[in-house]
């Protein structure tokens, strides 16, 4: 469904930090161990795009799909043709402030558990220890027929040398390593699994496909044993990540968020920021 965006009220300007760092730290204080959730928004200042704009509209087309991809020969031949444009700019994405600010928040014991919807794998990089990747990550591929695993790096070497041709592209990045490259790629050749032949794909959860249970229910786990929940860079539109506000709900933890534009939950929220994401996690920590 195509949203309506003459109907949809601006939103409002962004806080200053210091008033989001006010507030964000008066809840930590409140609420000392936390679950936190993050998105998008905290890697685009790492050059990596986010999906939707601060209505919590799509910016392009919906991303590849589960279905899609594993029924579709042209849809898996479009998809890694593409990512070879894509994945090395998410490759060579480094954490920003964000990430750092969030692992120093674990380093202070504030945060239980970071659970993020990510696929690159920087909060990892930028010092976190407990993280869950809940939709995976990016830089592995795995192979959906015998459970074979690699890293993604060897398979697109491969693929560059199966097509040659496809070194001469140049198109956008789009996020999650895709490109918005459109050209013929009925002769793209795909990388098999190595040992059966099978389909290869990216190890991260496409859209259309469920999250594993475990990482589901450990996260469930720490919301329920923290003081509450802290939201960041995240707009909750996919039922993902939104469902932790609905148990948060249920189980009266208090919810903040800290993002700009709205999110699905902000009826849901207790404290909602509008506001830049790393200068207002800096000038919190400061005042923790």
């Amino acid at each position: 469904m195509t949203s309506n965006h003459s109907s949809t009220p601006p939103a409002p300007p962004p806080l200053d930090a210091a008033e989001a760092a006010d507030r964000l730290a008066a809840f930590i204080r409140r609420h000392p161990r936390l679950l936190l959730l993050t998105g998008a928004g905290v890697s685009t200042d790492s050059g990596i795009p986010d999906y939707r704009d601060h209505n919590g509209a799509w910016k392009r087309k919906q991303p590849v799909q589960h279905r899609d991809f594993m029924q579709s020969l042209h849809t898996r031949q479009r998809y890694w043709g593409r990512s070879l444009i894509g994945w090395p700019v998410m490759q060579r994405s480094r954490p920003n402030p964000a990430h750092h600010h969030l692992a120093e928040l674990e380093r202070r014991t504030h945060a239980e558990l970071l659970v993020t919807q990510n696929v690159d794998r920087l909060h990892q990089r930028a010092g976190s220890r407990q993280v869950i990747d809940l939709h995976g990550r990016a830089d592995q591929v795995l192979c959906m027929d015998c459970g074979f695993r690699c890293a993604r790096g060897e398979v697109h070497e491969r693929s560059h040398s199966l097509n040659p041709d496809f070194r001469q592209y140049r198109a956008d990045t789009a996020p999650d390593g895709d490109a918005d490259l459109e050209v013929d790629f009925s002769r793209f050749r795909i990388v098999d699994c190595p040992h059966c032949g099978g389909i290869l794909k990216p190890d991260v959860v496409f859209f259309g496909d469920t999250v594993p249970r475990q990482r589901v229910d450990r996260a469930l786990e720490a919301l329920q044993a923290s003081d509450g929940l802290l939201v960041v860079g995240s707009s909750l539109m996919v039922y993902s990540g939104f469902r932790f506000c609905r148990y948060a709900r249920e189980w009266r933890k208090p919810m903040a968020a800290l993002t700009l534009g709205r999110t699905r939950a902000d009826e849901l929220l207790d404290l909602k920021l509008n506001a830049r994401i790393g200068e207002s996690l800096a000038a919190t920590l400061a005042l923790l």
